[in-house]
Order: C-alpha cells, then structure tokens, then sequence
C-alpha cells in the first residue's frame, strides 16, 4: 500500500494541489493508498509531560499514534508533502516523528547506533514546497532535507532510496512551472 502523509494546513496550497495530483494518478492506475492528512486529522504534535514518561519505553497515549504506526507497518511506498519553513519540516512534521516514530517501532537501540525497523516501506518520495529555489536550500542553508531528514531520521528508521523533488520560488513561480512540476509528479507516483 502506498501512503501520503500531508504536513501543509491550508488546503487551498500549492502542496494540496500536489497531493491532489498523486492521488488523482494512483486512482486512474488502480492503486491503493492512504492519506495521513495531519492537520485535518486534528494532529498535536507537542509531546506532553505525561507522553515523554512513555517515550523511552515506545509507548504512547495518543490513539491517532496508534492509527499512523497502523497504516505504516501495511505501506511499501510513501510519500511525504510539506513546505519547507524556516528552512526545516513544519512543526506537525516533526512533532509526527518525534510521537508516532517511536522506539520498538521504527528502531532499536543497539551499541553502534540505531537499528530501523520500517523495511517493509521500499521507496520513498520526498516532495517539498518553498520560496526558496533547491539549490539555495541544498547550499546555503545547509541541506537540512537531505542531510538530516533523509540521510539521518529516515535512514535511522530503516528507510532506505529516499528522493527528493522540490519546487522552489513558489510565490514568482509561473503557472506553466506549477503545471510542469505536478506532471513531474503525477510520472513520480505511478
């Protein structure tokens, strides 16, 4: 099963408009596939006292965690849609990972690091929107998708052939770049 997990809040966004586009195109060729629409789901990314007393066993209290590992552990290939603000995820991105990608879930401990343990999750689909152009993110911001998302977490919790694909300059960008960019993406998602 494929899998798209949505971190932008406003559905009138360029990044709805992509999500628009894969599902759209996982329809017509027949695939199954969930959404993980974070906002919509009413998702709190803040890890509370009471939850941080179970972080370090890889238990949790919130039911929409239990939900998401769920779905995770049937998916093959995913997908994850975000802006890129301030340079990094957005605050319910990373709030997902840091309660949803929980110790004897998504890894082990072991004495050189750690194990992961979502294999079954073959390929994986980075898209990010920002005002930014790629190369200025990859560059001068310090790569923070590929070094730390892609090549830490993700590789940390045994998510392996991770792409990225980004459209920068999005409040200049034409409509023609826009139109391009989602074909780009419905070739991407079949």
């Amino acid at each position: 099963m494929k899998t798209i997990i949505l971190a932008h809040p406003w559905h009138g966004s360029f990044n709805k408009g992509i999500m628009d586009t894969i599902t759209k195109s996982l329809d017509e060729h027949k695939k199954s596939y969930t959404v993980i629409d974070l906002n919509k789901d009413g998702f709190n990314p803040v890890l509370k006292e009471e939850e941080l007393a179970l972080f370090s066993k890889g238990e949790y209290k919130d039911p929409l965690v239990e939900k998401y590992q769920g779905i995770l552990k049937k998916t093959d290939e995913l997908f994850i849609l975000f802006p890129i603000w301030w340079y990094d995820t957005p605050a319910i991105l990373k709030g997902f990972f840091d309660k949803v990608m929980l110790k004897n879930f998504a890894y082990v401990e072991t004495s050189t690091g750690l194990k992961g343990l979502l294999t079954n999750i073959k390929k994986t689909t980075v898209i990010t929107t920002s005002n930014s152009p790629k190369w200025y993110v990859q560059y001068f911001a310090g790569n923070p998708i590929k070094g730390l998302l892609i090549k830490t977490n993700l590789k940390g919790m045994g998510i392996k052939n991770v792409s990225w694909l980004h459209c920068g300059d999005t409040k200049k960008e034409s409509l023609q770049k826009r139109k391009l960019f989602l074909k780009k993406i419905k070739n991407v998602s079949i």
